[in-house]
């Protein structure tokens, strides 16, 4: 029986939860994920994962932040005035926002924190600093 190797296709079915248990996303209910490895689009700790397995084999793995989406960075936080945000807003904790960075770019934001004139925002992945836990199930090496 063929297992995964590195740049091969797969398609698998995962839940992502934090170490506590808490989901954060799911394929269960729709298709499988279909990925070339090798190429970055995954975690590399979830492409490491996939290797040598079997297709409709099953298991769980404990990916460590530094192979998910790494530390908190302090320097994505950024105070700005509540001026600076549409009048009808009212910025809470845990807030997305979508602005533009220095290029230009479209980039997505949180709200960290709430302060009488100002906002901090932070632009870490929302997953940033956590180990992350994954249910796999490989469905098909194309």
């Amino acid at each position: 029986m063929s297992k995964v190797k590195e740049n091969d296709t797969v398609k698998v079915h995962y839940t992502g939860k934090l170490v506590d248990g808490q989901i954060f996303d799911s394929s269960l209910q729709r298709e499988p994920l279909e990925i070339k490895l090798g190429e970055g689009q995954l975690i590399p700790g979830f492409e490491k994962g996939l290797i040598d397995m079997a297709v409709n084999e099953k298991k769980t793995i404990t990916i460590d932040k530094k192979d998910a989406y790494g530390e908190v960075n302090e320097a994505l936080f950024q105070k700005i005035s509540k001026s600076q945000l549409p009048e009808d807003l009212e910025p809470e904790v845990g807030m997305g926002l979508v602005g533009a960075n220095a290029a230009g770019q479209e980039q997505q934001f949180r709200v960290a924190k709430v302060e009488e004139e100002d906002i901090i925002i932070d632009a870490n992945h929302p997953l940033a600093g956590q180990d992350l836990v994954f249910d796999l199930e490989l469905v098909e090496i194309l």
